[in-house]
């Protein structure tokens, strides 16, 4: 893990960018759900076997400084989708299927930025920014979705024996109901669990080769590793404490077969490929969690460990292989970089947060994070912001200084220490939390039936 400590990007005097390439790149992101900061090979797992995670990473580019923008999926995805932290379009709070409220069609997200550039775009996995038709990825610039509309542990089955253990055992899904869809209509369901890994990677396969001769964006937010987890025959151990590792190691399976497609469809070099994950473990579920070590706490927090994720980006001739970054950066930079790279314009009517951290991609010599500082919301609430080596974490009337340089587990409150950081920071945190709320967007919202 010493690569932790990496301070910047480095990559020697390669010169590229988006001036220089030939045509439009294809893009795809690769999201998991709930994966710890630890749960990778490469990022120091000590018993999960990623070999093409790894491989990625020896012909990419590891980063680790990047951040989800909140700890919990939907607001986590919001971000991912705008490039806005998630207060800014009203997304705040994990949806469930009695909600009435998504992503607002208005939002412009990535998928409608590339759209617009020519570029084909599915959709394949867990959405989970609004089940109603109006919020589908359809309605958000995707020509396709094949997925289930929110976290797989939800419409659960009155009365049926939802033990984690016992449904691993059993490979009994059937406690849970929720849906799989094919754009706007329900295909399956429930849907068959044990096969989702499986059937979003042909999926995603069948797209590449459908679309190899045009530009196209594929967006692959796996289902998995949010429980409840379950896996093909041919990854299924009856030890459910190799349950999550199983899971993972199909996903890593899933990431091979990204990469055969891609080369067998002639377009490798052409294509960027992200890794990341929407938020850290859900460390309450025990042994069907993750592990977000050496990082603080995991899911549903503003410790490190809530939204500090493991990342990856590789694209050959472009991206220098073998590289670190640990330059901050997040799933917000996501659509800025991408409009820069496809010759788009970020939206100029609206706010948006992320900004093009191509330099950082690039390895460009000296090249430093666009953000000044780096903001942790909860809902509607800003916790905590990073500035550099600073992270000031306020809530419920604590109030917490760690140095995230030397020490990156948050354990040495150094608060009383520091009083003018913390004064200066606390003052960085109102200014930005006022500006973001004075130019916030709503959510979609469609009005329930009397």
């Amino acid at each position: 893990m010493a690569s932790l400590a990496a301070p910047s990007c480095t990559a020697g005097s390669q010169r590229v960018g988006g001036e220089a390439r030939a045509g439009k790149p294809n893009f795809v992101i690769i999201f998991t759900d709930d994966q710890g900061y630890q749960d990778v090979g490469c990022f120091g797992s000590p018993s999960i076997k990623t070999l093409n995670l790894d491989r990625m990473a020896a012909e990419g580019m590891k980063f680790t400084n990047f951040y989800s923008a909140c700890s919990v999926c939907s607001p986590s995805r919001a971000a991912l989708m705008t490039g806005c932290y998630p207060p800014r379009v009203g997304i705040t709070k994990v949806l469930f299927r009695r909600d009435n409220i998504g992503l607002n069609p208005r939002e412009v997200t990535v998928a409608d930025v590339l759209k617009g550039q020519g570029y084909a775009t599915a959709c394949v996995g867990k959405w989970h920014l609004g089940h109603l038709p109006e919020f589908l990825p359809t309605s958000n610039g995707f020509d396709s979705y094949f997925g289930i509309p929110y976290s797989n542990d939800m419409d659960g089955v009155e009365d049926r024996d939802k033990s984690l253990d016992r449904a691993w055992r059993q490979k009994d899904y059937t406690p849970w109901n929720p849906p799989l869809m094919r754009d706007k209509e329900i295909v399956e369901r429930p849907a068959v669990q044990t096969t989702l890994t499986e059937r979003y990677t042909k999926e995603a396969v069948k797209f590449i080769h459908e679309n190899k001769s045009r530009p196209f964006f594929l967006y692959l937010p796996h289902t998995m590793p949010h429980v409840p987890l379950f896996v093909s025959d041919e990854f299924f151990v009856e030890d459910v404490h190799k349950a999550y590792k199983a899971t993972i190691e199909q996903i890593d399976d899933s990431v091979g077969q990204i990469f055969a497609a891609l080369k067998t469809a002639g377009v490798d070099r052409d294509t960027l490929v992200v890794f990341t994950s929407d938020n850290g473990p859900w460390l309450s579920k025990k042994h069907h969690a993750g592990s977000a070590l050496p990082l603080r706490d995991g899911k549903f927090t503003t410790y490190e460990g809530g939204m500090r994720e493991p990342c990856i980006m590789r694209w050959p001739g472009k991206i220098p292989a073998g590289k670190v970054c640990g330059e901050i950066c997040g799933t917000i930079d996501i659509l800025p970089t991408f409009a820069r790279l496809s010759g788009a314009k970020v939206p100029a009517d609206r706010v948006i947060d992320g900004r093009d951290v191509w330099p950082l991609m690039a390895g460009t010599r000296g090249a430093k994070s666009p953000h000044e500082a780096y903001f942790y919301y909860r809902g509607t609430t800003l916790e905590a912001v990073r500035k550099g080596r600073w992270k000031l974490r306020r809530s419920k009337k604590k109030i917490e200084l760690y140095d995230l340089k030397a020490d990156i587990s948050e354990k040495n409150n150094l608060a009383d220490n520091h009083p003018e950081i913390v004064e200066r920071l606390a003052n960085v945190m109102k200014e930005y939390d006022n500006e973001l709320k004075a130019n916030s967007r709503p959510p979609g919202k469609v009005e329930k039936q009397a």
